[in-house]
Order: structure tokens, then sequence, then C-alpha cells
């Protein structure tokens, strides 16, 4: 019975998979052969099927010709008559003696035609190739007559490209549908703006949404999600004499992936498919949030949908233009405190550093990519006109290069993770400043008496300077002061059942800010107030005042208020790892074998990214499972900051760098195992001793769900790599464990650092 059960679940898994839906069904069409219909063209291994296909009401069905996912149907990614549908599906698709590629409906009149008619075409085919692009050509020819990707729809496939042809002025860009049921052109276009550094931009209409930031040579500066799925996509961006475009490209084996222009929801979503769960799900969208909105602060304006306070601030020696419009609407952006003093080349102005922004627009900049950043500098202080800078290049092993200067306004300005550096000119006095950013309140009422009581009782400014052995001492993050009444309002005067979490130095409470937003307040208790425990309270904040990454767990707001010190942190409802990886079965069970590589990935990009600082390093000094906390789509976020460490750049001692590599590595191998590694360093002597029997799947958690494909001889050997990389971790000698940069390279790459692998082998044997 097993063994019948065993056969019938092969053959439905079979059945399931993409090349089951090629067997027997051809991929090209060949002159005087037509597709009708339930007919269908599937590409050489079942990536994609072409045929018609239904929308709309079963009483009024429209059908067209499109191309789709073969693992699933609803996943149309071209339509050929989008504006001119079918009433039945008696229609044709035939190749035509001319090599025309027609769609005839079923009275013979043609719907939709690929205006490619040739001289010469008795050896004209029509191919469904594997990328999801349909070709004409000729017969054993490469030379493409018309293809599908030079007419995009919603959806950008790997191998399309999006951007301007510079010949003839053609341009290729993404249209979103009129609506989820309706093919037809919509209201929004997806296009690449080539007017100055290639940005990625939203328009409705003619106007602009949200744009993704310049590229960078690594990603657009505003969407830098992408780097955190390397293993699925190759990004490219082509600038040359013919064109100028954007595409990516597919990581051989990686899941299916689509980027999409939705109808309804104006936003641009990227979608992979789950095969487990045989689902499309969004690892990114954009726009994000109210940040993402355009110019949404105005010229000179900042946006932060972290803050507390606002989201819109202005810039350092920048005012509100219009003070009583701000409140409400901060699009009228900001105005110079102090005006430039250059005259002929000659000035007294400098340059203030805006660190882990999305660049603004450039379509009104200039780009210098043969030089170097310091050379950018020079030409852009030699240059009264010039407003800003900053690297146009940041590819080349951590040193940027080229060069793009803003002579206009600085507009559509916002922090993102691992975002970029800016350099903004100021005036001599304003650089001389001992400045505090000044955050104006973004509208969050809808009266002005609201907006005066939510004045009044929430924010307070910190005006003055003031060190950590003053009481009321607050430090670098002024403008993230929050009242003790403000607290105690969004926590029910820290009620019981408030409560969320208790340590020996604090109790943490979930609270509820004005707008709606959920967040942690961390209250130290009054014992662990001592001098040690108020020098880590500002430790904490120093520290976490710049730290913007997807993976660290963002400082939201501080009050030192009397006797009480609370840090505000977002609420993260998934708690921490250690739950999940140390807890009973069905706890451990809901981290499956993805979901706990992705968290590892999460925790070392977030290591590496405090390593990195432009500036300082920040080390952790306490990194394990409980201090890594997991939002709602189970994205880690490192946390808790008061035993951590600031490095400044070049200074000698570095040792912590290399030491907390560590904890990393036993994180890791913690994760997999769901052991926890106790003073005999039972799971790091187990990782050694199964690495060295070739059984690595004996380390893995048994209650870890693994996925249907690929098989268990692949999840070993990825698993073998992990744990290898876990050893290379937590060698004995500091010298010979890697940087977290390099880490974070042999996580993402699988064919990467070998050489440090084997020589953590042996290292790990010469220990035993």
């Amino acid at each position: 019975m097993e063994a019948t059960c065993s056969r019938l679940l092969s053959l439905l898994l079979l059945l399931l998979s993409p090349r089951a839906f090629a067997a027997g069904v051809a991929d090209t069409l060949s002159k005087g052969s037509n597709i009708t219909g339930n007919e269908t063209l599937v590409s050489a291994n079942g990536t994609f099927t072409m045929g018609f296909f239904s929308l709309g009401a079963s009483t009024n069905q429209r059908y067209y010709l499109g191309i789709w996912f073969s693992v699933s149907r609803d996943a149309v990614c071209w339509v050929a008559n989008s504006e001119r549908p079918l009433s039945d599906k008696t229609g044709a698709l035939v190749l035509s003696d001319t090599g025309n590629l027609l769609l005839r409906d079923g009275s013979g009149q043609i719907v939709w035609s690929s205006n490619s008619t040739i001289a010469s075409s008795s050896s004209v085919e029509v191919q469904l190739l594997e990328t999801g692009n349909l070709v004409l050509r000729d017969q054993g020819s490469s030379y493409i007559l018309w293809q599908s990707f030079d007419h995009p729809s919603n959806t950008l496939l790997s191998g399309m490209k999006v951007g301007k042809d510079l010949w003839n002025g053609a341009e290729w860009h993404l249209t979103s549908w009129s609506s989820s049921d309706d093919p037809s052109p919509g209201l929004y276009r997806r296009v690449l703006d080539t007017s100055g550094l290639p940005d990625f931009v939203l328009l409705q209409g003619n106007v602009t949404i949200y744009r993704t930031g310049p590229w960078n040579g690594r990603s657009f500066s505003g969407a830098t999600e992408v780097l955190g799925y390397t293993d699925l996509v190759t990004l490219g961006v082509t600038i040359s004499p013919e064109e100028i475009s954007y595409g990516y490209t597919s990581k051989p084996g990686a899941a299916l992936t689509r980027l999409v222009v939705t109808a309804d929801t104006r936003m641009v979503k990227r979608f992979v498919w789950d095969n487990s769960s045989r689902e499309w799900n969004p690892i990114f969208q954009g726009p994000r949030d109210l940040c993402d909105d355009y110019g949404k602060c105005g010229g000179f304006g900042l946006c932060d949908v972290d803050s507390v306070l606002s989201f819109c601030s202005c810039l350092r020696g920048f005012s509100p233009a219009s003070p009583s419009a701000w409140t409400w609407d901060a699009a009228s952006g900001c105005r110079r405190n102090v005006e430039l003093r250059c005259s002929n080349g000659s000035t007294t102005d400098g340059f203030v550093l805006v660190k882990g922004v999305k660049l603004p627009d450039t379509h009104n900049a200039s780009v210098f990519m043969g030089i170097t950043l310091k050379e950018c500098r020079k030409r852009c202080r030699a240059n009264c006109s010039c407003l800003a800078y900053a690297a146009a290049d940041i590819r080349g092993g951590g040193v940027p290069s080229g060069c793009v200067m803003w002579t206009d306004n600085i507009v559509d300005l916002r922090y993102v993770d691992r975002g970029q550096d800016m350099y903004l000119r100021l005036a001599k006095s304003e650089l001389d400043k001992d400045f505090t950013l000044v955050a104006v309140v973004a509208p969050v009422a809808s009266t002005v008496a609201a907006l005066a009581l939510f004045l009044l009782i929430w924010w307070r400014r910190t005006k003055t300077k003031r060190t950590a052995s003053d009481p009321a001492w607050s430090p670098t993050m002024g403008d993230r002061s929050i009242d003790l009444p403000a607290v105690k309002m969004s926590t029910g005067d820290f009620s019981q059942s408030h409560m969320i979490g208790e340590g020996g130095f604090a109790v943490v409470y979930k609270g509820e800010l004005p707008d709606g937003r959920t967040v942690a307040v961390k209250r130290l208790k009054q014992s662990a107030l001592t001098d040690k425990g108020q020098r880590d309270f500002a430790r904490e904040v120093d520290v976490m005042a710049n730290v913007r990454h997807g993976n660290v767990l963002r400082l939201l707001a501080y009050c030192n208020d009397g006797g009480e010190r609370i840090l505000i942190y977002a609420f993260m409802p998934n708690k921490s790892l250690d739950l999940y990886i140390f807890g009973n079965p069905s706890d451990r069970a809901r981290l499956n074998w993805r979901q706990r590589l992705d968290i590892i990935h999460g925790v070392a990009h977030g290591v590496a990214y405090l390593h990195q600082g432009s500036e300082e390093s920040v080390v952790h000094r306490d990194l394990k499972p409980s201090n890594v906390l997991l939002d709602d789509n189970w994205k880690p976020k490192i946390a808790d900051f008061n035993t951590a460490k600031l490095f400044i750049k070049d200074q000698p001692d570095q040792s912590d760098l290399t030491i907390v590599v560590s904890p990393f590595g036993v994180v890791l191998l913690e994760t997999l195992s769901g052991r926890r590694n106790g003073p005999t360093k039972g799971v790091i002597s187990n990782a050694r001793r199964f690495c060295q029997q070739d059984r690595a799947m004996a380390l893995l958690d048994s209650t870890v769900p693994l996925p249907v494909s690929p098989p268990d001889s692949e999840i070993s050997s990825e698993l073998e790599r992990y744990i290898k990389i876990g050893l290379l971790c937590v060698q004995e000698a500091p010298e010979n464990r890697p940087d977290m940069s390099a880490v974070v390279a042999m996580l993402t790459t699988r064919n990467s650092d070998i050489s440090l692998l084997a020589r953590a082998a042996q290292q790990s044997h010469a220990e035993d």
C-alpha cells in the first residue's frame, strides 16, 4: 500500500512539474500553421505556455491570446490583443505566407498583427522560448525579425529590458492593465528615466509618483532590497551608444520570478514562485510607504518613515519655506538659512555628509563617470552652482567612483536601508554650528485642535547640548526625545496588560502611537539605573542614532526624564529567534528550511553593515538568538545594543571585529540544529564531527519542514556548506576567522571562497 501511495505521489509531482506541460506539445509554429481553441505552444522545458485565455464574468467573458507561466495560469505576462478582445475561442493565430503573425477572430477579421511582413519568408517560423519570449525568425537563424520582448505588457521577465534605443528613439516600458480583468493599457507606466543617471520611475499619466533612486552600479539607490536576493537574479544596466536599458537575469536553478506593474494599487511588485505552497510570494513593492511618494517633503526636505516625530524634516542648514503650511503639507519644501558665499570659483563654503539615503532626482544633474569622488568634490566646490554631490558608482570594492552633481533643487530624498552618502553644500557658518536636526511634525490629525493637542502632549525638543554626566542629558538624537507623559499615554501608564516581556534590567511594554503604529517600549528598572546602567543607556542611544539597516532594529525614540530611562523601538510581533529554534516542536516547526537560511543571511547582512560604517564600526558584543527579533514577515532584526562598542575607522585595535564573528557562527549553527551551544560547546563539536563523517543532515533539527524540491542530496550539500561556514567563524584563533563581508559573500554565492572553507575544515580537524 505504501509503495502504491509513493508511486502515485511521484506521478502527481511529475504532472505538476513545468516539464510535464511540455510533453508532446510543440514550442514552434511554422508558416501556414495556426493555433486555435485550446491549442497551445509550450516552451522547451515547459516554463511558459501561449494560448487563448478568458477574463471577466462568466456572462461577459472576453478572450485573449497571451503568454503565462505554466505553473500558474493566472500569471499572464504578455497579451497580444489587449485592446481588442475576442467574444469566443473561435479565433486563430496564424503565420501568414508573408511572414506576418496574425490573430483573426471567428469571422476572419484581423484583430492583431505583428506588423512583421518580410520580402522572403519561405523558412520563417515562430517559437516560444524558455525565457517567455515569442520570436519570429528564419529557421536555423539567430536573427530575430520580431519578438514579444520588444512590446512589453505589465510584466518584466528575465532577459527583457526597459529603457531607450538611442538609434531610433524607441522606448521599452511596462504599462499596467486597466484592471485585474481588463488587460488594456491602464493608468500607470514603469519607465527608465535616462535624463541623468538611469532611474526606474512609475508614472501616472506624465506625473512621477514613485522612483527607485538612480542606478549606482549595484542597485537602484532607493531599492536596496534587491541586495537581499542576489541568489535569485542579477541586475544590469546597459549604457552604450546604442541604448540605455535595465533588465535582470535569473540565476541558474533559481525560483521563478517576475516584476509586475499592478493595476489597482499603483505599485510595482516582484513576485517569486514558491513551489511547495504553489503560490506567488511578493518580495518587493514600490512605493513601500509614505516616504516613497515622489517629492513628499519638497525641495531640500528629507523623509524618514521611522521617525516618531515627523516623516518630513529639513536638511541641515535649511528651514521650512512655508512654516504655516508645512504642518499640513511639507511639499512646499525648505529654504536655506544662510546664503552660500561663492564667486568666480572662490568660496568659503563646505560640505556636510547626509548618510544612508535614496539619492535625489538626477534628471537635471550632471554626471561624470571617469573621475574619483575626491575630484568630484573639487569640481563641485569650484562650481558655484553645485549644491550637492555623490558617487555615481559604488561597485568597486567599497571605493566609490564617478560623480553626480546637483545644481537644482534636491528633490525626493529619503532614508533607506543600505542607502548612499550624499554631500550637501552649506555656508561656513552653518558648518560651524553645533547642529541639531529640526524635524517638523507631518499631518497626523484632521483638525488644528487635534494637532495642537498632539504637539502639546507628545513631543519635547532638546535645545541645548549636554553630557552624559548631566541628569538631563540628551544623546545625539535630540529630535527623537519624547516626553514621559507621552510614553505613559501609549502604554496605558505602564499597565500590566501592556507588558510583553521582562528581563533583569528592563521591562518591555507594547504601546501605540497616535498615527496607529505599534511600538515596543523598553523601560529600564530603577535597580538598573546605576552609573553603569546610565552609561549603557547612553551608549545604546548613541550607537543606534545613525543605524539604518533592514536587519537591525531601529530606535524610534528615547525618554530621559527625571529618573526614567526609556527606549522605543518598532514592535516585532514574532518576538525573538530563540523561541523558534529552542522551543517546543510545534514552535520549532514554524521556521522551515528556507526561512532559517533567510534568517541566517539577514543576521549576517546586519552584522556586516554594523562593521562597515563609513566612519565608525559597531560591535554588538552580545549577539545571540534572544537578541535577534523577528518581524511579521519573519525578517530578522538585531537588537539590544546596550553593550555595543564603537570603533573609529583605522584605529589600531580592531580585534573585536573578528571576535564577534564567533558568536555569529554559533547563532548560525544553533539556528540549523535547534540546540543551544552549552558550556561544553556541544553544537560546535557535533557540527565538526558530522561534517567529518559526511553526515550533515544529522545536525539539522528534525522538526524543520523541508521543501518538496530540491532533493535531499541538494539540501544536504547546502547544509554542509553552511556548517563549514559556521565552523570557519568559530575557530579558536581570531586571526583565522573571516570578516563579516567575507562571510556574507560565502553565504550568498555557492561557489565562493572554497579555499577558506577547506581551511576551516582543516583547522577544525587540527583542533580535534
